[in-house]
């Protein structure tokens, strides 16, 4: 028998290899080091599995000791025969020895199994409800969770938020959720820092594991698209193959057309949900179980650490000490799966009762908080829709703010310039104010107008606001600031989306416009009448009484120092005092750059009119009277516009505009009636004493009929169809 030196290492290590596939019983992934030992920043120790465990371990070690045995035993065996046969041993040369170097000491590959599977998450970072996952079990392969990071690819070619410092923290903490998920279930999530690309760091993850397919739930946005296009096509010249899932509320993005709907309207949700329906999808399927295992590879390819990825990076100062800006957001979320969950089951159990009409409410449990985990994947957007239909209180106005999330989308389908580019022309020739004194204000929460300040200080602290609050700060950034939208839309949100539409739309740039603005006093009676809001997170201003605490500078002298509050002081002034007059430029603005492009305002309606692309326009063929063509600048399309606009283009010098969209809050739309009422109340109650010390008779009064709300608030009783505070 004539054996080489190599050969005899190579035969001793298929050995051993082979057998350890064959003594195992329940076969493993090898001991590796633990995946929260890799982080600096956990969320706690689970516990609930510390016995199975022990069991593990031990089974482990017990293996571990016949696998020596064995290996012992079989490496004895070699050399004996290697000694039996030293005559016929063959000295090999030292260009041999180059020409054909040792292999490694580890085979990743396994040529008697299923090759495995690479499962790359990205935006699906859940167990339940995901169909990557599943679909990674159907293929009957070991599966080796993967997640990558580039941040150049994931930020895009233009102005976006994807690695907000805020959306990135709660990134890094989702990871250790999944990965002490997956720990659960008998694997673990390997992380890599795709330094070169995300095709790169897949071919090399391949290479070592010997993958055969790799899984993955889509991306939306164009620049992403393009990318794994691109990765796609090329791992399938590999031979590798590639399956993706989709994960959306109504349709995919890319399938949703306007044929046979036309393109008047685009931009709202309504024109969306009508192609939706004359485009009809697989529909809603019926939930996912989370996977109780999942079957892990015989070796596990090299990653890095997640805080190499950089997600949770904090800030030093001069002396070494780390600034935790994130405590805060620590404190105010759970950011696991679980926790997405339990935040679900709270709103439908209580908070969509009120969904419907006081979502705007600022302090009270009537929004469900879902948007960062839906962001992430944690939360699937299928099965949020299928339980908010489910429900028992069935609330239209949830379900269509879900809708508006795959429209954002498939704006970006349609026009993948949208996050960083104005689509109406005559906009982009604005004059925004460049005032770093004004932005810095409003993103510390020191504008000088409690509500605006509440809302800012919110979102520094726990990376969120609600929705009605969103436009609050936003309305007062865009009209009264006169500062560029995308300013605002660098601010990080833990639920930061890459596309821009919302702020687009206020910004007065997008397919969209907002058919009202937001005052920063008035706007208080509707989300927060008594100042509780304010009170939680302005609380220099806790002392105030209820009717001024949105206005401080309406205080007396002697209220604001028995209050303990000092203008300019331990509360800012108000950075720009005459809002009306501030609006009013806002205006002029407009209409001044309304009047310049004339070419892009359609004469017959007033409206903007945008360029659209031609195959859009191809796509809706049959409805071509939507859109204008024209020499130079293609097909446009008239898109909605504010009439506020349009007065103010036709009549510029008018100073009483009647399509004024600034709103006064739902409650003080019959403010004056509020007053009247109790002008009245309280001259007949004076009549009604005076009367009865006069011994005459006492005048009838005339009680209207009371109504109530479901929901207890100061403006809950309403005599005579009049809000009216209770004392």
């Amino acid at each position: 028998m004539l054996l080489f030196q190599d050969e005899a290492d190579e035969l001793e290590l298929a050995l051993t290899q082979s057998l350890y596939e064959t003594k195992l019983t329940k076969p493993d992934h090898q001991p590796y080091k633990s995946y929260a030992d890799l982080t600096t920043v956990t969320s706690g120790v689970d516990q609930s599995n510390v016995n199975d465990g022990a069991v593990v371990a031990e089974n482990q070690a017990v293996a571990k000791w016949t696998l020596n045995t064995e290996v012992h035993n079989t490496t004895c065996a070699i050399k004996n025969t290697n000694k039996d046969n030293d005559d016929l041993k063959v000295t090999k040369s030292t260009r041999s020895q180059k020409r054909r170097p040792r292999k490694k000491p580890h085979l990743l590959k396994n040529p008697s199994g299923p090759r495995p599977v690479l499962l790359w998450f990205r935006r699906d970072l859940r167990m339940w409800d995901n169909p990557a996952l599943i679909g990674c079990l159907e293929l009957g392969a070991p599966v080796i969770p993967v997640f990558l990071w580039n941040a150049v690819e994931e930020e895009g070619p233009g102005v976006t938020v994807a690695s907000g410092g805020a959306s990135k923290y709660w990134l890094h903490q989702a990871l250790v959720s999944l990965n002490r998920s997956l720990e659960q279930r008998r694997s673990h999530l390997v992380t890599l820092k795709a330094e070169a690309s995300s095709l790169t760091a897949l071919q090399g993850l391949i290479a070592a594991t010997g993958a055969a397919s790799v899984v993955a739930t889509a991306l939306y946005e164009p620049w992403l698209k393009e990318r794994d296009d691109s990765v796609w096509e090329k791992l399938e010249k590999q031979g590798v193959k590639c399956h993706i899932y989709h994960s959306y509320c109504l349709r995919d993005p890319y399938t949703v057309s306007t044929r046979g709907v036309g393109l008047r309207g685009i931009g709202s949700v309504s024109h969306f949900m009508s192609c939706c329906q004359q485009n009809p999808g697989s529909g809603l399927t019926s939930p996912l179980d989370a996977p109780a295992a999942l079957p892990a590879p015989s070796a596990w390819p090299q990653g890095c650490p997640l805080v190499d990825l950089g997600l949770a990076r904090m800030p030093r100062r001069k002396d070494g000490t780390e600034i935790d800006w994130a405590v805060n957001i620590r404190k105010s979320w759970d950011f696991s799966e679980e926790g997405a969950q339990a935040h679900l089951e709270a709103f439908l159990r209580d908070g969509v009762y009120r969904y419907e009409k006081e979502s705007s409410r600022a302090v009270e449990p009537n929004t469900s908080s879902l948007s960062p985990y839906l962001h992430f994947g944690q939360l699937s957007a299928c099965s949020l829709l299928r339980d908010a239909r489910g429900a028992r209180c069935r609330s239209p106005k949830f379900q269509r703010k879900l809708a508006w999330r795959d429209l954002a989308y498939w704006q970006l389908c349609l026009f993948p310039d949208l996050p960083w580019e104005s689509l109406r022309p005559p906009y982009k020739a604005l004059r925004w104010s460049s005032d770093r004194v004004h932005l810095k204000a409003w993103q510390r929460g020191y504008t000088g107008y409690p509500l605006v300040d509440a809302a800012m200080r919110q979102l520094w602290q726990t990376g969120w606001m609600n929705n009605y609050m969103r436009h609050v700060v936003a309305s007062f950034f865009i009209a009264y600031l006169h500062i560029a939208w995308q300013e605002g839309y660098r601010y990080p949100l833990v639920d930061a989306d890459t596309h821009a539409m919302m702020w687009q739309n206020g910004g007065m740039c997008g397919l969209d416009h907002w058919n009202f603005v937001m005052h920063p006093v008035d706007a208080a009676l509707t989300c927060d009448p008594y100042g509780t809001y304010v009170r939680q997170w302005c609380p220099e201003l806790k002392a105030l009484p209820n009717d001024l605490i949105h206005k401080p500078w309406k205080c007396p002298a002697s209220m604001l120092r028995r209050a303990g509050v000092v203008l300019g002081g331990n509360y800012p002034e108000r950075i720009v005092v005459d809002l009306e007059e501030r609006r009013a430029q806002s205006l002029q603005d407009v209409a001044s750059v309304r009047r310049r492009f004339r070419e892009f305002v359609d004469q017959r309606s007033g409206c903007d009119l945008v360029p659209v692309p031609a195959r859009l326009v191809q796509e809706a063929l049959g409805s071509m009277e939507d859109v204008v063509s024209r020499e130079g600048t293609g097909f446009l399309l008239p898109v909605i516009t504010l009439m506020e606009f349009k007065h103010q283009s036709e009549d510029p010098d008018r100073q009483d505009n009647p399509y004024s969209a600034v709103l006064k809050g739902y409650v003080s739309r019959k403010r004056d009636e509020t007053i009247a009422f109790l002008n009245e109340r309280d001259f007949t109650a004076s009549v009604m004493d005076w009367c009865l010390l006069e011994g005459l008779p006492q005048p009838i009064v005339s009680c209207g009929r009371a109504r109530r709300t479901p929901t207890r608030d100061p403006y809950s009783k309403v005599p005579g169809g009049v809000a009216v505070p209770h004392r």
